[in-house]
């Protein structure tokens, strides 16, 4: 093989370091999973065929709870309800959802408050707000609806009122907004996944535009607790992160899906969660969970091993490189597992 015509795609380098390597199958305390899909709304059937099997994984890898963010509305509401929190009470939270089709109807807002108030008294135990939001939802005039569309003010203030949290998903990792490029660090997931590309200017809006609008939304309702779920959508800059959190105290964020870009930069991460120790959740983002990644999440936040895969993909699907653990320990440590999750959700204290 004439390896000067070695396609990237092909190439797998062996790490040739030798590190202590600490495996941690068990959360050191028992921890909740603040963000997990176990829904079927975006898979083909239910994302947990059998949910005797997910409690078994749970019971082996010490968590007690799994926040289920797919619950949507009406009738797939209650199925979740069902299916989870009813059958099996404390190890399930979940989440609705809102129909965002109904902005393009008469008295959309009075529609959309209704539909939380119904969720609400079903049994949701908080408010997901997908990434949608932002770069595709759009009125009845074909605009995008901005999260800090004052069209929707009365929806978050429903949220407060009914004391459930808003767990938003503002805009994706700031190179899927990057031109699409040789220099992209992201390419091969976007060359895989192209809808996940949001650099076209004449669809979507700018990834500064959408931070913005975020915290417009947090700064206008102070006393609705929000979660920015993926480090509040800017895992790649913790200064921003960490002036949120210090600006907005009715702000939290979570780690799910973001130990790979917390992980190259372990300093600035451990101390971003020790000086906001209160505001960190523990989550995956998985669909759903299994021991496998659990594990590597509690290596990540529990021990200082250096250069290891955040995935168990042959090629990593965030980009091509390894992480180094936070050594998060003690107090900071199970707040992040477990105690400010049961602040957020108090059905699961």
């Amino acid at each position: 093989m004439d390896l000067g015509q070695l396609r990237l795609r092909d190439y797998r380098p062996r790490p040739r370091l030798r590190l202590p390597e600490h495996l941690v199958p068990r959360a050191s305390a028992a921890a909740i999973d603040a963000h997990a899909h176990l829904g079927r709304w975006l898979t083909e059937g239910w994302a947990v065929p059998d949910v005797g099997a997910l409690l078994g994984v749970m019971d082996a890898c010490n968590v007690a709870a799994i926040v289920n963010l797919d619950g949507r509305w009406s009738v797939e509401l209650e199925a979740n309800l069902d299916r989870y929190d009813r059958a099996h009470p404390g190890r399930f939270a979940t989440c609705a959802q809102l129909n965002w089709r109904l902005l393009t109807e008469p008295g959309s807002t009075a529609r959309l408050v209704g539909s939380l108030r119904q969720s609400a008294a079903a049994g949701a135990r908080g408010l997901k707000v997908w990434k949608d939001l932002g770069l595709h939802v759009r009125d009845e005039r074909g605009g995008l609806v901005m999260p800090d569309d004052p069209r929707l003010s009365d929806v978050w203030d429903a949220a407060g009122e009914l004391g459930i949290p808003v767990l938003i998903h503002t805009a994706d990792p700031v190179a899927f907004f990057d031109p699409l490029d040789a220099r992209n660090e992201r390419l091969e997931e976007l060359l895989q996944h192209p809808d996940w590309w949001f650099g076209d200017r004449d669809r979507f809006p700018r990834f500064e535009r959408l931070l913005d609008a975020f915290e417009g939304l947090v700064a206008s309702h102070p006393r609705i607790t929000f979660v920015g779920v993926h480090l509040a959508g800017n895992a790649e800059d913790l200064g921003w992160v960490g002036r949120m959190l210090d600006a907005y105290p009715n702000l939290s964020v979570d780690v799910a899906a973001r130990i790979a870009e917390l992980g190259r930069q372990p300093r600035a991460a451990r101390a971003l969660i020790e000086a906001h120790p209160d505001r960190v959740l523990f989550g995956t983002d998985e669909v759903p969970p299994t021991a496998e990644v659990y594990a590597t999440h509690f290596r990540f936040l529990g021990t200082e091993d250096e250069h290891f895969s955040y995935s168990n993909e042959d090629v990593p699907p965030q980009g091509r490189w390894a992480i180094s653990g936070l050594g998060l320990a003690g107090e900071v440590l199970e707040a992040v597992y477990a105690t400010n999750a049961r602040g957020v959700f108090p059905s699961l204290a």
